[in-house]
């Protein structure tokens, strides 16, 4: 039997697919380079597909190109990441509102099924699907709203923001606070209370942005007492 090449446009999506998670994982830190010919030799492509899943990756904002140096992984600044979590909490709560009224008890189901791998991953200190588990399970609580082009936007902004928010619960002890603030969020929607949950997804976007805001101001006070400590050479 002769199998069938993929074609080109299905070997993008696999180099697409396949680099994203990769990122999202952490494989590589914000800035690092991604060299078209190794990611060739180890996905077993040409070129072509990879350099057509950078583009993609860029239109995503996961991917910078820059001249004469190629595909480095994007690097947000402070104030760029809040940006970004203000943009969420535009986005997610009306979405959040649309989508309550229409949940089914398989849509909740599916949030809980999240939830209890998300607990299970923050358990077992499971860095890398933090963020993954993050996002699908906001965008399970959202999908029922029927808005496609919203939930890929919101998928694109979880994406660009989720190092952020894996650092963000590694490093201010934020897991336990997260864990429980998703139960809640998860248990207004049983309600089908919209306005509540509403309100209480915006805070919880805004919780975590004052925690990463935090972690922030304490390392650059940290920093200057390091340098002053530091010997004359």
């Amino acid at each position: 039997m002769t199998q069938t090449t993929p074609a080109p446009q299905s070997l993008t999506a696999i180099a697409t697919d396949t680099l994203r998670q990769r990122i999202l994982a952490g494989e590589w830190s914000d800035g690092g380079q991604l060299r078209q010919e190794a990611l060739s030799r180890e996905l077993g492509m040409s070129r072509v597909p990879i350099r057509e899943a950078l583009r993609q990756l860029e239109a995503e904002g996961l991917v910078t190109i820059v001249e004469n140096k190629g595909a480095v992984v994007s690097q947000l600044s402070l104030p760029e990441v809040v940006e970004l979590l203000h943009v969420r909490v535009l986005l997610e709560c009306d979405v959040l509102m649309a989508a309550i009224p229409r949940q089914t008890s398989a849509d909740l189901a599916e949030a809980e099924a999240l939830l209890a791998r998300f607990e299970t991953a923050l358990r077992d200190e499971d860095i890398a699907e933090w963020g993954i588990l993050n996002a699908r399970f906001h965008l399970a609580l959202y999908r029922a709203a029927e808005r496609p082009q919203m939930l890929a936007l919101i998928e694109q902004l979880h994406n660009r923001t989720d190092r952020y928010t894996r650092m963000q619960i590694l490093l201010t002890g934020f897991s336990d606070r997260a864990h429980h603030e998703h139960g809640h969020l998860l248990e207004l929607c049983r309600q089908k209370d919209s306005i509540s949950a509403a309100a209480f997804l915006r805070q919880h976007i805004l919780n975590a942005q004052e925690a990463l805001e935090a972690w922030y101001r304490a390392q650059s006070t940290r920093a200057p007492a390091r340098r002053a400590r530091k010997p004359a050479a």
